[in-house]
């Protein structure tokens, strides 16, 4: 089962138990999915890479909201971001945990002979490929910069 049929069963699903909150999260998705399904230039189909991206956004975008809510004092608004960034992060495959990225940015500083902050693009280019969507790029840069402080 490709990823846009899941999220259309996972719609009709929702319908179904009505689920007013999580089929907002799932249609949200599906918009973004056939807009880039429709803009110029594709073939109409979105592969499982592209559309693990849109939803890594997406959840990104949730979460960012989420804590603009929380830090304007908007708990009633913060809730429906945090149960949308919820749903969407079921989508998301399992994130690395920080040990594992400080594993795979140290063996490459080593592969690349990293020594300093100058070689910081270099390492990075590397890992954004090697760990996307496995892992934050914030939290892979700022590993990163930690390690090569050192």
């Amino acid at each position: 089962m490709s990823f846009v049929e899941k999220i259309n069963a996972d719609i009709k699903a929702a319908m179904l138990a009505k689920e007013k909150e999580k089929l907002a999260a799932l249609r949200d998705i599906k918009s973004k999915l056939m807009l880039e399904a429709t803009s110029g230039g594709s073939s109409g189909e979105v592969s499982d890479d592209t559309a693990l991206k849109i939803v890594m956004k997406l959840h990104k975008q949730r979460i960012e909201t989420y804590e603009l809510y929380k830090t304007e004092g908007r708990d009633d608004l913060a809730e429906v971001e945090k149960f949308q960034a919820d749903v969407i992060g079921e989508y998301l495959p399992d994130m690395m945990s920080e040990e594992e990225i400080k594993a795979a940015v140290a063996e490459t500083i080593a592969a690349t002979g990293a020594s300093g902050m100058q070689d910081m693009g270099k390492v990075m280019g590397i890992l954004s490929g090697k760990l996307a969507g496995k892992a934050d790029g914030k939290m892979i840069a700022d590993t990163v910069k930690a390690l090569l402080n050192n």
